[in-house]
């Protein structure tokens, strides 16, 4: 079905691997249309509870392919009418001055199930950028990072001027992006970029186990309802909108079937078994959102 991922669900966890290990993975326009089905299918996918994203080969995802030269960041010489008037004056709110990586992130962003990246080898550019809307980096210390955008003559891409600064500080955000380099994945786990840093032998058993402590304890629900309140908290301006998005959390869940299940379970001293699904169980005021258009 894909020709730049491969796609395995097993015990409720979907694993997409980037696959073109000849290219060290890199990124390119049909991957990032088969990464965004990919997630639409995990999202669709009641038996998937946790999705983990890796490399094939040595590498994560060794950033934009450059094949095409000098001509990979130009968006205007993209098929059809494109943004570009006859006068030269150019049209902004065209589709075709969309990023591509951009597209691939808001797709992670809207994720109704966690989403763990298990970082096997090089991530620069998008390679490093498209993990920033997963929940949780796990990266080998063999990696290398890098946010070199500047040193290619361009600026940081796939939504990343939102999520860097939240994940490690606007300073170090800053240092990273401005000098462009190329680090060993210690300084980007010293800086707050990744959960554990891991020889790789032990990457994706450690993705694994975390993931297995997401699928095997809790409700599908609560967890996709959580996901996008932290997320989409961080850009409220009071703590009474996350208030307001909290009470009608508990209030829905309160009267489900999984908080009966979770309470019960609790002091019957068993495990929970709960029924309630992300395709049937989301409460009906979600989403709370309006979902800002490109324009």
């Amino acid at each position: 079905m894909f020709e730049t991922i491969r796609y395995d669900v097993a015990n409720g966890i979907a694993t997409i691997t980037l696959n073109r290990p000849d290219r060290l993975n890199a990124f390119n326009s049909v991957m990032a249309g088969e990464l965004v089905a990919a997630f639409d299918k995990t999202d669709a996918d009641d038996d998937v509870r946790v999705v983990i994203v890796t490399g094939e080969g040595r590498g994560f995802c060794a950033g934009a392919d450059l094949e095409a030269g000098a001509d990979t960041f130009n968006y205007a010489v993209r098929d059809g009418g494109g943004p570009v008037s006859a006068d030269g004056t150019i049209d902004w709110s065209h589709p075709d001055v969309r990023d591509t990586g951009g597209k691939v992130t808001l797709r992670i962003f809207e994720s109704l199930k966690p989403v763990i990246a298990a970082i096997n080898g090089p991530a620069v550019g998008i390679g490093i950028t498209m993990t920033l809307a997963m929940d949780f980096r796990l990266i080998a210390d063999t990696a290398k990072i890098g946010f070199v955008f500047a040193r290619r003559g361009i600026v940081t891409e796939a939504a990343s001027s939102f999520f860097l600064p939240r994940v490690v500080g606007i300073q170090t955000a800053l240092e990273w992006c401005m000098t462009g380099r190329v680090m060993p994945a210690a300084e980007a786990h010293a800086g707050g970029l990744t959960r554990s840093l891991l020889a790789p032998a032990d990457l994706l058993p450690a993705a694994t186990a975390l993931a297995r402590e997401i699928a095997d304890n809790t409700a599908a629900v609560s967890v996709a309802l959580t996901r996008q309140m932290l997320w989409r908290g961080l850009g409220m301006a009071h703590p009474m909108e996350a208030h307001r998005i909290d009470s009608r959390g508990v209030y829905a869940r309160g009267r489900s079937a999984d908080a009966v299940e979770g309470v019960t379970s609790f002091l019957e001293k068993r495990p929970a078994v709960y029924a309630d699904k992300v395709s049937t169980g989301m409460p009906g005021y979600f989403p709370w959102w309006s979902e800002p258009e490109w324009k």
